[in-house]
C-alpha cells in the first residue's frame, strides 16, 4: 500500500556501509565483484586495491514479488546495503606500514566491518605471511585496529581528565573512555568485549573507535572447507559473538554471471539453498541494526529501510520528509495476514488491518499506507 500523492524526492535514506576489509590476497575484491558484479582489479599481489570502491547490494526479499503478484506491480525494489572495498592491511598499518594510513581512514568511515579471511590452499595466490592460518590474519587485523584505537585513546584521555577537572568535560565519556582503554590493553575489540565488560558502546560512539564497530566475518574456503563442520564450528567460536559465514568467493562471482534458474542448479548440485553472497546481504543488515518495511501498489512493490525500534512517523520519513512532518496515522498489516487474505480489502473485512499512531513502533515486514497532511 502506497499514497502516491508525493513522488520519494527529498529522501530521507539509511545510508549505512559495510566495509570490506582483511590480509592482501584473501578474497575481498573477488568477493566485491560477486557483490556488486563490478570489475575492480583484483590482482594477485598486495595493494592491488588503493582506492576504495563502493557498491550497492540488493537485499534479497522473496515477500516483495509476493506484493507484486496481488498489486499487480510493474516494478520491484528491493532494499539494499552498501559494500566498501578497502584495500589490504598488513602488520605494522597502524604505524604506516604500507598503505595503512589510508586503509585505517576508510575503515574508520564504515558503519561495520566485513572482515574476510583466508580459509583456504591455493599454491598460486601467494599469502602475504607465508602460510594459510585464519587464527592468525584475524588477530593482525584485530591488533593493528587495536593499536590505532588506543592511538585515539592516547591522545583524548588526557584531554577529557583535563576537561572534566575544570567540569567542562562529561565524566561519563571519561569513564567510558578508560574502560575502552583498559579493553583495548588487554588485546581485545571492544565489540568483542563491550557485553561480558558492560561497556555501553553509545557512550564512546563520538570517539570513533574501529574495534567498537560491529564485525562480521567471512572465511573464503573452498568446497572441502564448505564441507568441513568441525573447522566451521571452531572458527564460529573463535570470532563469536560476531557472525560467521563460509563461502567461496570464487564460486560466488562465477554464480553471478548466470540466470535465476542456471543459478538455483548450480547451488543445488553444490548441496546449497541459498548463496553465500545473499546470506552476507542479510547478516550484514541484521548486524547494521536495520529492518524493512513494505509499500506496494500497482506502480512498485518496495522495500524501505529503517532502523530497528523506529517508530511510524520516522519510518514515514523515509519516503519523504513531507510525511514525517505531517503525519496523522498509518495503515498496517502484517504481511502474512495480507498473503492470506489475498488483498487490502479483504484483510479490512478480516480485521487484520490496524490503525496506528505516532508512537507505533514499527516491525519488520509491516505493509503500510501512511496518511498524512501536506
Amino acid at each position: 500500500m502506497h499514497r502516491p500523492t508525493l513522488a520519494p524526492v527529498d529522501c530521507v535514506p539509511v545510508a549505512l556501509t559495510i566495509g570490506i576489509a582483511g590480509l592482501p590476497n584473501v578474497g575481498k575484491s573477488t568477493l566485491f565483484n560477486a557483490l556488486t558484479r563490478a570489475q575492480v582489479l583484483a590482482a594477485n599481489y598486495p595493494f592491488a586495491t588503493i582506492e576504495p570502491n563502493v557498491g550497492v547490494v540488493p537485499l534479497p526479499d522473496e515477500r516483495l514479488t509476493v506484493l507484486a503478484g496481488i498489486f499487480g506491480s510493474e516494478r520491484i525494489l528491493p532494499a539494499t546495503v552498501s559494500f566498501v572495498d578497502i584495500a589490504g592491511i598488513v602488520r605494522g598499518a597502524s604505524e604506516g606500514e604500507g598503505l595503512g594510513n589510508k586503509f585505517l581512514a576508510n575503515i574508520r568511515e564504515a558503519d561495520a566491518i566485513c572482515q574476510v579471511t583466508r580459509a583456504f590452499a591455493d599454491p598460486d595466490v601467494v599469502h602475504v605471511d607465508g602460510k594459510v592460518s585464519p587464527k592468525d590474519d584475524i588477530e593482525t587485523i584485530n591488533t593493528e585496529l587495536i593499536l590505532a584505537d588506543l592511538q585515539t585513546l592516547e591522545k583524548a584521555v588526557p584531554r577529557m581528565e583535563k576537561e572534566v577537572k575544570i567540569k567542562k568535560g562529561d565524566p561519563v565519556l571519561l569513564a567510558a573512555a578508560l574502560k575502552a582503554q583498559a579493553i583495548l590493553e588487554s588485546g581485545r575489540t571492544l565489540f568483542s568485549a563491550a557485553a561480558s565488560e558492560k561497556l555501553d558502546l553509545s557512550e564512546i560512539a563520538s570517539l570513533q573507535l574501529m574495534t567498537a564497530k560491529p564485525f562480521i566475518y567471512v572465511f573464503n574456503t573452498d568446497d572441502a572447507g564448505l564441507a568441513d563442520e568441525a573447522m566451521q564450528a571452531e572458527l564460529r567460536e573463535l570470532v563469536a559473538p560476531a557472525d560467521a559465514i563460509f563461502l567461496d568467493a570464487k564460486f560466488e562471482s562465477e554464480l553471478v554471471e548466470l540466470d535465476e534458474d542456471e543459478a538455483a542448479e548450480m547451488l543445488a548440485e553444490n548441496g546449497q539453498d541459498e548463496s553465500g553472497l545473499d546470506q552476507l546481504a542479510k547478516v550484514g543488515f541484521h548486524t547494521l541494526g536495520l529492518q524493512t518495511y513494505l509499500t506496494a501498489g500497482p506502480k512498485e512493490s518496495r522495500a524501505w529501510t529503517i532502523r530497528q525500534g523506529w517508530t511510524a512517523p520516522q519510518a514515514a520519513g523515509v519516503i519523504h520528509t513531507d510525511f514525517e512532518r505531517g503525519f496523522i496515522k498509518a495503515e498496517v498489516i502484517g504481511f502474512d495476514d495480507l498473503v492470506e487474505a489475498g488483498s487490502v480489502a479483504a484483510a479490512r473485512s478480516a480485521g487484520k488491518a490496524r490503525i496506528e499512531g505516532k508512537d507505533y513502533v514499527m516491525q519488520d515486514g509491516d505493509v503500510v499506507e501512511f496518511r498524512f497532511n501536506v
